[in-house]
């Protein structure tokens, strides 16, 4: 079974973002997990996607679910 990847320019568009937040986020840790082969990242389309799933909240002050998990106080 092929698996789909998206470079940082083709998420950067997805997301309406920098490519340069992705490469900021990558080095802090944030963002979604991303695979590196040699000085080339990917980012495979099911961790996109299940990151994307992750943020998902009903109001602005609500804390995205896997923070609660991690357990941090919701605001």
């Amino acid at each position: 079974m092929a698996s789909m990847h998206l470079n940082q320019i083709q998420l950067a568009a997805r997301w309406n973002i920098s490519h340069r937040t992705l490469e900021r986020w990558r080095w802090s840790g944030d963002g979604p997990l991303f695979i590196k082969i040699g000085g080339r990242v990917v980012y495979r389309l099911a961790d996109v996607e299940a990151y994307e799933l992750m943020q998902i909240r009903r109001s602005t002050s609500e804390v995205p679910h896997h923070q609660q998990a991690a357990g941090q106080p919701n605001a």
